[in-house]
């Protein structure tokens, strides 16, 4: 391991949640948490140096083609979650990134099993796949209303230990992907009660952030403990070896943002793809083919510009 990428390692593990620990989010994770990195302009040189280098290991994954990194993203509304995905991925090659937005699930969808929508939306091999809200809603905001189960047409006395079965389904879910070259990174962005509130208030107040702002949003932060619980007990209960949440401090933007892309570089470096290598008759081939296309150069010009002399 590089000092670099030992740097990495270092930097994000106060974030990680330990597989098997027991989580009071309140307590255990500060949301305006920024560590030695005081100065803005310093977090915006990190920034840019970790999307350089996830611009770099994504190229690689994707001419490797052997593993895929489903990216995990959950917050409360204002997290910043739309934010952390243009910032973070501005670099990376658009061919091998797709964003999954997770709404309401519709009629057809509720005709399946809860994790069958997401199943849909997996990144390929190669591939990194962002899930804008994800799997975790059915723990989530399902149980802070459970009145939604109502529609996702359980059988008679399936109610009873849901939520354990729900956890110990989605660790098993994981843990296959895992198995089989799709490594997930699970980011929660945590969000202070302060924080969200001066959010809301300023997509009020400026106009071209108004389309942001839903009703909805201010009906779901009533519902502020009931959600600090299901976090806690969420973190606690699926983070696993395999598959371990990171609580990003998302009360400034720019640290989380940090935060987030070092997290997801960490788990590239992890994988550590390489280029495809050529064998010696594709690179006798390919001698032959140089050969006829420098044959071809116009008189004057240099036959092969990118030839080392």
């Amino acid at each position: 391991m590089t000092s670099r990428e030992r740097r990495i390692a270092d930097f994000i593990e106060p974030f990680r949640v330990e597989p098997g620990s027991k989580v009071n989010l309140a307590k255990d994770f500060e949301p305006d948490f920024r560590g030695t990195i005081r100065s803005k302009k310093r977090g915006r040189k990190l920034l840019n140096q970790g999307i350089e280098l996830l611009s770099e290991y994504q190229s690689r994954l994707y001419a490797q083609h052997t593993h895929g990194v489903l990216v995990v993203l959950q917050a409360l509304d204002a997290g910043g979650k739309d934010g952390t995905i243009r910032h973070v991925m501005t670099g990376v090659n658009p061919q091998g990134v797709a964003v999954s937005s997770f709404k309401v699930p519709s009629n057809d969808e509720l005709d399946h099993d809860y994790l069958w929508r997401y199943g849909l939306r997996l990144p390929a091999r190669g591939q990194i796949g962002i899930f804008n809200r994800s799997h975790y809603e059915e723990v989530l905001v399902v149980r802070v209303h459970p009145e939604l189960l109502d529609r996702q047409k359980l059988p008679p006395g399936s109610r009873k230990g849901l939520w354990k079965r729900r956890y110990r389904e989605i660790n098993e879910w994981e843990r296959t992907l895992s198995d089989n070259g799709i490594m997930i990174v699970k980011l929660f962005l945590n969000l202070s009660n302060e924080e969200q509130r001066t959010r809301f208030l300023r997509r009020i107040d400026l106009r071209d952030h108004n389309w942001k702002f839903s009703a909805a949003d201010i009906r779901e932060r009533d519902y502020w403990d009931d959600y600090q619980r299901a976090f806690s007990t969420m973190l606690s209960r699926t983070s696993t070896d395999w598959a371990p949440w990171y609580v990003i401090p998302a009360d400034r933007k720019w640290y989380g943002r940090i935060a987030a892309a070092a997290v997801i570089a960490n788990t590239l470096i992890e994988i550590d793809p390489r280029y495809p290598k050529v064998g010696k008759k594709t690179r006798e081939a390919l001698q032959e083919i140089r050969r006829d296309l420098e044959a071809q150069a116009p008189e004057g010009a240099a036959a092969d510009p990118f030839k080392q002399q």
